[in-house]
């Protein structure tokens, strides 16, 4: 059985990769690249940066009663879409900056803290400990790594799960060039229209 330091470190772990993930989507664009929304919803890199720096903040500062940068969105009275974008006044260095003064804070708070630790995180109406923190932003994280992995691959083609393993069933991502990606887009828009006509899915369940 684990310790409680190596549980601690073990979910530390996890939460750092995704972290690392959702920083490598937003690295190398341009101001006009990462404020674009791409989504009726109006989902967009930066403000998916802005929003985690927000529940790193809201968890492992507020709820532990610990200190945090008096930020206007993450005061109680804030419109709660103000933390899914940035605003004209705010350049996506100093987003970012953010959240990665936001993943050190977490840590410290993290080294300091038994994994039994309570917090009382202001809108959330039980209490949590340190280890369901852990899994709760880390699942958070992981749900909107995935959104800024999907949003990235439609302004450039750049996919995978971060730099050093691009984690993809094909050779390269998309933005290599390579026809493999080509032929199996055309392979799924070739069983849609079969799927459209009929022609898919009309099997009973005795004949799967």
């Amino acid at each position: 059985m684990d310790t409680p330091s190596q549980t601690k470190a073990l979910l530390s772990g996890y939460l750092d990769s995704v972290r690392e993930a959702v920083l490598w989507k937003v690295d190398g664009l341009d101001e006009p690249a990462l404020r674009e929304p791409y989504t009726p919803t109006g989902t967009n890199l930066l403000g998916l940066v802005k929003h985690l720096a927000a529940v790193e903040y809201g968890h492992f500062q507020m709820g532990f009663g610990r200190p945090y940068p008096d930020l206007p969105h993450l005061r109680m009275d804030a419109d709660r879409m103000s933390d899914f974008y940035a605003t004209a006044e705010e350049s996506a260095d100093q987003v970012v900056r953010t959240y990665r003064d936001a993943i050190a804070a977490s840590r410290q708070t993290c080294e300091e803290l038994q994994l039994d630790a309570v917090a009382r995180v202001p809108w959330r109406t039980e209490p949590m400990t340190l280890e369901q923190v852990l899994l709760h932003v880390t699942v958070e994280t992981a749900r909107h790594a995935g959104h800024a992995d999907i949003v990235r691959e439609q302004v450039d083609g750049m996919a995978g799960l971060n730099a050093a393993n691009g984690n993809l069933s094909g050779p390269g991502a998309p933005r290599d060039g390579d026809p493999f990606w080509d032929e199996h887009l055309m392979h799924l828009r070739t069983l849609a229209k079969q799927a459209a006509v009929g022609g898919l899915g009309t099997g009973t369940k005795e004949e799967q």
